[in-house]
């Protein structure tokens, strides 16, 4: 058996996504969270929650998720948790898909949603984080919470009575 760059576990997946399934870092939940991100899939059927605990300067300090779906949207949240955790909301907010796609050693094209998830997670906790602290939403995140529900609601509306 050839080995390329990824090391695959004999499957789709990386053996970085494997590991990281079966020992997910992170996972939980914060019961005082200071913000907390639901996103789903409804075509999938993945359902991610973020919890995030922010300190006095925006750091946040403890990140926890729980995750109903495959093997990339545990291994996405799990790795999302490694990538945000001791890093402020500013620097958080940067993380991008492929951030999370290239921590896992690649992830197959037809599971690159997973780390929108993951992403779409953390960007609904942040927002969560800031409505429950009464700060200004700043425009950006503003833009990304609509179209996260945008889509959710064109994506609910399009299954409607399946």
């Amino acid at each position: 058996m050839k080995k390329n760059s990824a090391k695959t576990c004999g499957s789709l997946y990386t053996e970085k996504v494997m590991e990281t399934f079966k020992s997910p870092h992170n996972y939980g939940k914060i019961k005082d969270a200071s913000g907390i991100g639901k996103v789903g899939n409804i075509v999938c059927g993945d359902v991610m929650w973020l919890y995030i605990k922010v300190d006095k300067k925006e750091v946040i300090k403890d990140i926890k998720f729980e995750t109903f779906g495959c093997v990339a949207a545990i291994s996405t949240s799990s790795i999302i948790t490694d990538l945000v955790k001791g890093k402020t909301i500013k620097e958080a907010l940067k993380i991008t898909k492929d951030n999370v796609i290239e921590s896992l050693g690649g992830l197959p094209k037809i599971k690159y949603h997973c780390s929108v998830l993951a992403v779409d997670a953390l960007i609904e906790a942040v927002y969560d984080y800031y409505t429950k602290t009464k700060q200004v939403i700043p425009a950006d995140l503003q833009k990304k919470h609509y179209i996260i529900q945008k889509s959710k609601d064109v994506i609910e509306k399009r299954y409607e009575g399946l």
